[in-house]
């Protein structure tokens, strides 16, 4: 999943980043809100991690210009003043959550699997396509009971198709959500993810759990 941190203490900022990327995340990140907002509104983003008091824009005009924009993005918004109000404002203005500073990252990113899980429709962590067993917290995968080992590229696709798995996702929209920004835009490093993952996962005498749309792009079998 694709996220943008918008916070200007530079170190949070970086400390995030860091944290998220080794949590399996693609991250962006800006230092003020007029940044923030371009990003947001050139590029789609899985989840947004917002600061309210942010220079050139604050937090809550930000959010306000997204949702005005028709962005659908998930917000959490970060603030260092622990009261209602602003929490009332925020989460009307358009956020998803709210967390106050100073915070356990272990929480942060707890609120962030609750929120993409929300937003796919999963009641828990623990999620079930025919044989196939995500745990999205542990990152844990098995078929069929047996448990599968998969490298962080092969899992954040897995993970990326299956919560997206009532719709076909095309391969732009995978680079976009899985790699940085470095990568060849002719590269075949979907189709080698794709072709490596169904290695893992599938069973040689059964269909495989990934289904390939020609010209739209892959989607996860449901049974």
């Amino acid at each position: 999943m694709r996220l943008l941190v918008i916070e200007d203490a530079d170190i949070l900022r970086q400390s995030l980043v860091i944290g998220l990327g080794d949590a399996g995340y693609v991250v962006d990140a800006a230092a003020d809100g007029e940044e923030g907002l371009w990003l947001a509104s050139e590029q789609s983003y899985d989840l947004i991690i917002l600061d309210i008091m942010l220079p050139r824009m604050n937090g809550f005009e930000l959010l306000d210009r997204l949702r005005t924009l028709g962005a659908d993005s998930l917000v959490l918004m970060l603030t260092a003043r622990d009261n209602v109000e602003d929490r009332v404002l925020g989460l009307r203005s358009g956020a998803d959550d709210y967390l106050v500073k100073p915070f356990d990252f272990a929480e942060l990113l707890a609120r962030i699997e609750a929120l993409l899980r929300r937003r796919a429709g999963c009641a828990s962590n623990l999620l079930e396509i025919g044989e196939l067993t995500i745990n999205l917290h542990s990152k844990q995968v098995s078929v069929s009971g047996v448990p599968v080992t998969l490298p962080p590229r092969e899992y954040a696709l897995l993970e990326c198709l299956a919560l997206n798995r009532h719709r076909v996702v095309s391969r732009q929209e995978i680079e976009h959500k899985i790699y940085d920004d470095k990568i060849e835009p002719m590269s075949n490093v979907v189709d080698s993810a794709i072709s490596s993952l169904r290695k893992m996962i599938d069973h040689k005498d059964r269909p495989s759990f990934i289904l390939t749309r020609r010209g739209h792009g892959y989607q996860i079998r449901q049974s």
